[in-house]
């Protein structure tokens, strides 16, 4: 029975998606999962959903479906959460109306997420300049280019910008959604919704393992149980020469053939993963840092509050204190 945590008498668990003509589906559907598939384990703390059009109560999404939505934009500045699942196109503009709501929704308190090419209409409210975003890797270079304010990274799944969030395409849009549920409820719900979804509450790497020629399934399979063996071991030191060796490689090829297949250079995915399992002992153990940097392999407090801060943005100890559960 997962614990319950304390919310803010301010919290707002009404989360509205814009719907469209041309709607994309896929984006829209991760939000839906998430946060409107009725969860009753986790009731009366859970959230609310609803949809809210830009022009109309019905509208023609991809693939010729028709969704009616609960209502039109101006529904927009009830909302606590606002999710932008895409958008048309980079080049179509976003209506006045829909640009007023959000910077009313956005000045009242509301959280805008942006799952894809939705990063365009966010854009577009001028409440992004000033901040980091990211978008599709194929649309990075367009968004950069159109608003010039933005400090565009383009190499990462989501941004959290506090009450604005970006996601990269598609299916990063459940790596955002999960965050937001971890942010609100914790660890160890989003880890459930994580589990009902069938995936990983945290993804491994960024856009640039998909922005590259994908290698074939053979080379990306002759490198998976290397991968479980160094997961397996990840608190004892590696060295390129031995992993190379285990992997049946020269060096050479070994390097160039796991970053094609991970996205990472060797010691990136080894310092990724440790932070990972630091993170997890972080959010679900009392260990000191000293000993979670020891069982993460990341060897002394100091080295794990150097990655930490590197990598995550925040102290192990700010970390825990975000993350880890309470009692209500």
């Amino acid at each position: 029975m997962p614990k319950r945590v304390k919310q803010s008498a301010a919290f707002n668990p009404l989360v509205a998606a814009l719907v469209y003509d041309g709607l994309c589906v896929f984006e829209f559907s991760c939000a839906a999962e998430v946060f409107g598939l009725p969860r009753p384990e986790f009731e009366p703390h859970w959230y609310r959903f609803e949809s809210c059009s830009v022009d109309r109560k019905k509208v023609k999404s991809q693939y010729g479906l028709t969704i009616e939505s609960d209502g039109a934009a101006d529904r927009l500045v009830t909302a606590g959460t606002i999710i932008i699942p895409g958008w048309r196109s980079p080049d179509d503009p976003v209506p006045t109306r829909v640009i007023e709501s959000l910077r009313e929704a956005h000045s009242r308190g509301a959280r805008l997420l942006s799952i894809c090419s939705g990063a365009f209409v966010l854009a577009a409210t001028g409440l992004l300049d000033g901040k980091r975003a990211t978008t599709h890797w194929r649309y990075a270079e367009a968004l950069r280019r159109r608003y010039p304010l933005i400090q565009v990274d383009p190499d990462v799944l989501y941004v959290d910008e506090g009450q604005i969030l970006t996601s990269a395409g598609s299916a990063a849009g459940l790596d955002l959604c999960l965050h937001l549920v971890r942010r609100d409820f914790g660890p160890a719900r989003a880890n459930q919704v994580a589990r009902r979804l069938v995936i990983s509450p945290h993804r491994d790497g960024g856009q640039a393992q998909f922005v590259e020629t994908p290698v074939n399934r053979r080379d990306a399979g002759s490198l998976s149980p290397l991968l479980d063996s160094m997961r397996a071991r990840i608190d004892q030191p590696m060295r390129i020469v031995d992993l190379a060796r285990l992997a049946a490689m020269s060096e050479r090829t070994f390097l160039r053939r796991f970053q094609a297949t991970t996205g990472l250079t060797p010691a990136e995915w080894i310092t990724r993963t440790r932070l990972d399992v630091a993170r997890e002992l972080l959010e679900s153990s009392k260990l000191s840092i000293e000993q979670i940097a020891t069982r993460a392999g990341l060897g002394t407090a100091t080295t794990m509050r150097h990655h930490f801060r590197r990598k995550v943005g925040v102290s192990p100890a700010e970390y825990r204190r975000q993350f880890v559960q309470t009692d209500a």
